[in-house]
């Protein structure tokens, strides 16, 4: 039986991520110097796997953060689908302590069942598994591809995780991450298993 592997990582670190600003799918950030160290570790540890396609975001900080191996020259796809959340009002801006009890009264109404509620001027996650389903099919439907890597940000890949391995969306945050964090996922024709989790053992070497 052939197995479809999948790496699915974070993006690397950014200014915005350090400074505690708010990206989401509206911000077009850069990878800082500590961002392109973790995607360097990680191209290191994984440069020895033949991936067949690459797919990230359409946003650079996910480009960049597999960016080795583009260069290396494995096919790479753009997919707006698997761009951030769109966190409406409140993306470019440092979040003060009234926006904080909005964010996390949000986050435990989604965490309640109530994902079809968009933040303010923005998403919900609803909205978001709804733009990620056809790059799912995409997935699914390409059995040629057998190891693919995925770049992408940190609350759209809680979503697509829990579309992957039939969570309901309000577990989403189950699934833990960090910058440049890894899931690899095997797929056998029928389900997702998670062979790795939140992994982070390539960034051991990081530079505090």
């Amino acid at each position: 039986m052939s197995i479809k592997k999948v790496y699915l990582i974070r993006h690397g670190q950014t200014d915005y991520n350090l400074q505690g600003i708010v990206q989401g799918s509206g911000v077009d950030s850069s990878l800082n110097q500590k961002g392109m160290r973790q995607a360097d570790l990680f191209y290191q540890k994984y440069k020895a796997v033949a991936f067949d396609k690459i797919y990230t975001s359409v946003l650079q900080r996910s480009i960049q953060s597999v960016q080795g191996f583009i260069d290396a020259g494995i096919p790479h796809e753009c997919h707006a689908g698997l761009n951030e959340i769109n966190w409406g009002t409140r993306e470019g801006t440092r979040i003060t302590p009234e926006e904080d009890a909005y964010y996390f009264g949000m986050l435990e109404r989604w965490s309640k069942g109530e994902t079809h509620v968009c933040i303010e001027g923005g998403e919900s996650p609803d909205l978001v598994a709804a733009r990620q389903k056809p790059f799912v099919d995409i997935l699914l439907s390409r059995p040629k591809e057998e190891t693919v890597l995925i770049c992408m940000h940190g609350r759209a890949m809680r979503i697509l995780l829990a579309q992957l391995l039939h969570y309901p969306l309000h577990c989403m945050d189950q699934f833990l991450h960090q910058n440049l964090c890894l899931y690899q996922l095997d797929y056998t024709g029928s389900m997702f298993t998670v062979k790795q989790y939140c992994d982070v053992e390539h960034l051991q070497d990081l530079e505090v």
